[in-house]
């Protein structure tokens, strides 16, 4: 049989490459032809080279295949991008469920190099896109102050319960305010160079003031978004957002039995937190459809948190249109979505258990206060503090 295609695995670790190297011919039997280690690194990578010349055909379609490890995986993903070669990036869980499929019970560094190289090999795998530097900046910008918000709002909330605790010491409320304080400089910091870049990009900043006009939505919340999905450029249509979101929709049902319905969770747990307190504020400012959408999943005998999830997933898509038709947002019209269509139905009923709470910014807080990221304050029904049966 004549060879169709080649394809290198990769199991990555913060120090080594576990490498494998496969071939699948015209009747789709896959061969391992050989592997490897090398260090990761710049010249283990230099290694990598010389090893896939000497088994490559270079005739043949070469694909490589590696797991979203962490970081562990950049640097290798931006040194094949940059020698023009196909990569393709792949969740953990998507690796895992293929090997479960081929029947492999044992788990090893090896194995997982063999089992994404017969991935690689018999599938066509979509091509890894790196993220453009202006939004890996702001990537990073973002999520430390994420990291920052959570760690003071535990700071505000040791700081609430000492201040009403039988015996008190001055010495640790010292030491808590001067920590809190230190993070409000970072804090500071951190917003003075998102808005830098901001404003250095003239159509990075329309497209996020056209955002911004959603009253609710704050430039953090926005910039999160935008950086979290690399300026949407990851999604050809609004389902593969919802999907990468973690706001699509799974079903168990066999025969007679029908399980829960509910959201799979399986994306960017970032996307949905940033999304949580954003989601109450635009009701509350009753602007465009979103109050409307709301009242009507409530008056339907949807619980107040099934209806807030499914203003998430609209105020996503609203987001995800304003962006890709780069147009403002006009509350008095209803937004049709990036592919011309009205806006999608509510979604179908699913369980929600989670508390996407976002960390609060006030000096001083009682542990059920919160507020964004944006400083929109927002009161919450007492069903938003604990889980609830969820619906679209």
């Amino acid at each position: 049989m004549s060879k169709l295609k080649q394809s290198v695995g990769f199991d990555l670790s913060k120090d080594r490459l576990d490498v494998c190297f496969s071939i699948i011919d015209t009747s789709q039997k896959v061969t391992i032809k050989a592997t490897h280690k090398f260090a990761n690194q710049l010249s283990g990578f230099q290694e990598l080279d010389k090893w896939v010349a000497k088994h490559s055909d270079p005739v043949l379609p070469l694909v490589y295949v590696m797991e979203a490890t962490g970081v562990y995986y950049e640097q290798l993903a931006w040194y094949l991008y940059g020698r023009a070669q196909k990569v393709s990036v792949i969740l953990p869980t998507k690796g895992r469920q293929y090997a479960q499929s081929l029947g492999l019970k044992s788990k090893n560094d090896k194995i997982d190099a063999v089992g994404l190289a017969r991935m690689g090999a018999e599938q066509n795998l979509p091509l890894w896109q790196p993220m453009s530097k202006v939004f890996c900046h702001l990537r990073i910008l973002t999520r430390e102050h994420e990291s920052l918000q959570q760690t003071k709002n535990i700071l505000n909330n040791q700081l609430h319960a000492l201040s009403h605790a039988q015996f008190k010491s001055k010495s640790t409320q010292k030491r808590l305010l001067s920590m809190i304080k230190l993070i409000d400089k970072q804090l500071e910091s951190i917003g003075q160079e998102i808005h830098h870049i901001v404003e250095s990009d003239a159509e990075l900043k329309r497209k996020l003031q056209y955002i911004t006009q959603i009253k609710g939505v704050g430039m953090l919340s926005a910039v999160t978004i935008i950086a979290e999905t690399n300026g949407f450029t990851l999604f050809e249509n609004q389902k593969q957002l919802i999907s990468y979101a973690g706001y699509d929709v799974i079903e168990k049902q066999s025969g007679k039995r029908i399980g829960k319905t509910k959201i799979s969770k399986k994306g960017n747990y970032r996307i949905r937190r940033i999304l949580h307190l954003p989601a109450f504020n635009v009701v509350r400012y009753e602007r465009g459809s979103f109050k409307i959408f709301f009242d009507r999943l409530i008056d339907k005998g949807k619980k107040k948190m099934q209806a807030y999830v499914a203003i998430q997933k609209k105020l996503l898509v609203v987001m995800y249109t304003l962006w890709k038709k780069d147009t403002p947002f006009n509350a008095n019209h209803e937004i049709k979505t990036a592919s011309g269509n009205k806006e999608p139905k509510p979604l179908f009923p699913v369980v929600f258990k989670e508390n996407q709470l976002t960390p609060s910014t006030s000096k001083e807080v009682a542990p059920t206060s919160r507020a964004t990221q944006d400083e929109l304050p927002c009161n919450k029904s007492p069903e938003a503090l604990f889980p609830v049966r969820q619906r679209y």
